[in-house]
C-alpha cells in the first residue's frame, strides 16, 4: 500500500529496554508510562488535514509498541515502513532522545526519504535541531497542518520550499533556510473535524491497532482527550504551555478556541465507540461564561454515559457548578493548587486561597461532583523541603474536613523530569528563582540516559537542590499515601504496594548514588538492573487511585466503525 507520510511516535529513551534506570514518580499522575508513550493530539489532527488534501497518511505509535512487546523490533519495522516523508514529534523535551533516534534509523534505512520534526519543543530549538544531518525540516507553531500540506506538496511535486510559513530547512548547500513565522490560525474549524475517525479508519486500513493507540494501557482503561483550545490565558510559572510561552515562541498572540458544536461534536463521537472517561483539555471558562455554558447546554441536550473529566485553573462558582452537574452528572474536576500556600501558590501563578478552594470542593460534591482531584506540586518557586511536607499536613486537614470521602482525590508530584523550556520559570529563571542545568538538546538527551531520575531534572531551586527534590517527593508522597490509608480513601492492601514501592525506589537511588561515585560504574549498573526494573514494574498506587470506576463494557468496536462511516 503506497503511503505519503508516515507519523512516528517515539519513546522517551529509544533503547528504554537496555538501559538501567530508575524512573521514580515522573508519571504517575498522567495516563502514560515514564517512557511516555502518549503521542499529541496535534498527530491526529495532522493525519485528519493531510487525508483530506489526499494525501495518505499512517500514525505509529512506535513507544507502545516497544513497551507491549519486549521481542518487537522498532528498526525492523521502521525499515519495512516505505514513504518519501517521515513525521516525527518532539512536543515536548521528555522525547528528545527517542525522537532523534528513530530520525537516525529512518535516515540509515530510507536515506532519500525527508524528516520532518514538529511539536511545542522542535519550535523552540528549531535552530539547533536543524543542525542534526538526520533532520530535514522543522515546521514550527502550535498549528503545523497547512505548513505541512504545503512541504508535502513540494517534496512529492515540487516547488519552492521558500514559500511555505514556519518551514525551518536547509538548501542543497547545507545553508539553514528559516522561513517567515506567519501561519498562526486564528480559527480551528477547519481541523480537527473528524480526527478520531480518522484514526478508526487508519487502524482498519493497516491492521494495526496497538500502533494507534494513545497509551499502552489505553484498551483496559480507554480515557480519550478533546481539546478545546491552542494557548492559553494564563501565566502559570513552570508551564510551557503558558500564554507567554504561546506569545514569544508560537507566535500566538491569544488563544484560539474550538466552537462549542466541535467540542461537542468530538465528546459524542468518542462516545460512540468507548465507555472510557473523556477529558476536556483547557478550561472552558477561559473563554468567558457564555462559552462555557454553551458547551454545558449542548452536552445536556445530547447527554453521553460516559463520565466527562473537565480541566480548571480556578476555582469555579456554585451556579457554575449545578450547570455543569445538569450536563455531565456524575462529573469529575482537576484543579491544580501547585501548594498549600497562597504566596508559593501566587508566585507560580495561580491566585486563590485555600478558603476559596475549600467553598468550591463543598459546592462541588453538593452538586453531585463524581470526583475532584486536587494536586500539589514539588518544585515550585518559594518551596523549602518544610513547606513540602506542609502540604501533605494540609491534605489531611481537607481529608478531615470532608469526612475521608472518596470523592476528594489528592495527589503529590514532583516537577519533572523538566521545568519546560519556554516557561517563565526557564526563561526568568533568575527572577523566579531557578537555576536550570540543561540548556540544549543533547545535554536533555544525555540527562534522559542518565541511571536516576535525580540526574535527569533540568533544574534546582534556591530552596531546593535536586536531592531536597527528590527527598521531599519521596517522603511527601509516602506520607500522603499513609493519609489516604487513614481514612480509607485507599485500602490498605494498596497503601502497602504504594509504600513499599516509595521505599524500595528510595534505597535504590541511595544505591545508585554510591555506585556514580565509585569505579566500574556501567558494569554495577548492568547488574543492578533486574531489581531496577522489578522496582519500576511496582503497581503505582497513586496512578491505580487516579483511575475512574468504569464498567464491563469499555470499547465498542461495531460502533466505532459506524462513526467511521457516518463521521458522527
Amino acid at each position: 500500500m503506497t503511503i505519503d507520510l508516515v507519523l512516528l511516535h517515539a519513546p522517551s529513551v529509544y533503547d528504554f529496554r537496555k538501559k538501567t534506570i530508575l524512573y521514580g514518580p515522573v508519571s504517575d499522575l498522567v495516563p502514560p508510562s515514564p517512557i511516555f508513550e502518549m503521542y499529541p493530539i496535534g498527530l491526529a489532527s495532522i493525519a485528519e488535514y493531510l487525508e483530506k488534501a489526499g494525501y495518505r497518511v499512517r500514525i505509529v505509535n512506535l513507544a507502545v509498541l516497544m513497551l507491549r512487546n519486549r521481542n518487537f523490533d522498532a528498526e525492523r519495522m521502521i525499515k519495512n515502513l516505505k514513504s518519501p516523508v517521515f513525521g516525527i514529534d518532539l512536543h515536548w523535551m521528555v522525547h528528545s532522545h527517542g525522537s532523534i533516534e528513530i530520525a537516525r534509523l529512518v535516515k540509515k534505512h530510507h536515506p532519500n526519504s525527508k524528516v520532518v520534526f514538529g511539536g511545542f519543543s522542535s519550535t523552540y530549538f528549531h535552530e539547533q535541531l536543524i543542525e542534526y544531518p538526520e533532520i530535514d525540516f522543522v515546521i514550527r507553531g502550535d498549528s503545523t497542518e497547512e505548513p505541512f500540506r504545503q512541504l508535502m506538496n513540494c517534496v512529492l511535486n515540487g516547488g519552492d520550499l521558500g514559500t511555505i510559513p514556519n518551514l525551518v530547512w536547509k538548501d542543497s548547500g547545507g545553508t539553514v533556510r528559516i522561513n517567515p513565522f506567519t501561519n498562526v490560525p486564528d480559527d480551528i474549524e477547519n481541523v480537527m473535524i473528524n480526527h478520531y475517525g480518522g484514526v478508526i479508519r487508519s487502524v482498519i486500513r493497516y491492521r494495526d491497532l496497538i500502533g494507534h493507540i494513545p497509551v499502552s494501557d489505553w484498551l483496559r482503561y480507554p480515557i480519550t482527550g478533546v481539546i478545546s483550545c491552542r494557548g492559553c490565558v494564563n501565566n502559570c510559572v513552570i508551564c510551557g504551555g503558558s500564554n507567554a510561552a504561546f506569545r514569544c515562541y508560537h507566535n500566538r498572540q491569544k488563544p484560539v478556541f474550538r466552537s462549542p458544536e466541535a467540542v461537542v461534536r468530538d465528546i459524542r463521537q468518542i462516545a460512540r465507540f468507548s465507555r472510557g472517561p473523556i477529558f476536556i483539555l483547557g478550561d472552558l471558562y477561559q473563554k468567558g461564561e457564555d462559552y462555557a455554558n454553551e458547551i454545558l447546554r449542548r452536552l445536556q441536550e445530547k447527554r453521553v454515559k460516559n463520565q466527562l473529566m473537565f480541566e480548571i485553573f480556578s476555582p469555579m462558582s456554585k451556579a457554575a457548578l449545578q450547570q455543569m452537574s445538569l450536563a455531565a452528572p456524575g462529573f469529575c474536576l482537576e484543579i491544580s493548587p501547585e501548594s498549600h500556600d497562597y504566596e508559593i501558590r501566587k508566585k507560580s501563578g495561580r491566585n486563590y486561597t485555600d478558603e476559596t478552594l475549600e467553598t468550591m470542593i463543598t459546592n462541588a460534591l453538593e452538586a453531585g461532583c463524581g470526583r475532584m482531584d486536587v494536586f500539589y506540586m514539588v518544585g515550585m518557586p518559594g518551596q523549602d523541603m518544610k513547606s513540602v511536607m506542609d502540604t501533605v499536613d494540609y491534605c489531611d486537614y481537607l481529608m478531615k474536613k470532608f469526612k475521608g470521602t472518596e470523592r476528594l482525590a489528592l495527589f503529590l508530584s514532583p516537577l519533572s523530569p523538566f521545568l519546560d523550556p519556554g516557561s517563565l520559570g526557564y526563561e526568568q529563571s533568575e527572577k523566579h528563582g531557578y537555576k536550570i542545568l540543561f540548556r540544549n538538546v543533547e545535554e536533555y538527551r544525555q540527562g534522559l540516559e542518565m541511571p536516576s531520575w535525580k540526574y535527569t531534572l533540568n533544574y534546582e531551586t534556591k530552596w531546593m537542590n535536586r536531592d531536597d527534590i527528590v527527598e521531599s517527593t519521596y517522603e511527601g508522597i509516602l506520607r500522603l499515601v499513609r493519609v489516604k490509608a487513614k481514612y480509607g480513601v485507599i485500602p490498605d492492601d494498596l497503601a502497602d504496594v504504594g509504600i513499599r514501592r516509595v521505599e524500595e525506589a528510595r534505597a535504590m537511588m541511595h544505591r545508585i548514588d554510591e555506585v556514580l561515585a565509585g569505579d566500574n560504574v556501567e558494569e554495577k549498573l548492568v547488574r543492578m538492573k533486574p531489581e531496577i526494573d522489578r522496582i519500576n514494574a511496582f503497581p503505582n498506587s497513586e496512578k491505580i487511585h487516579l483511575e475512574l470506576a468504569m464498567g464491563k463494557e469499555k470499547l465498542r468496536y461495531l460502533n466505532s466503525v459506524w462513526a467511521l462511516l457516518t463521521g458522527k
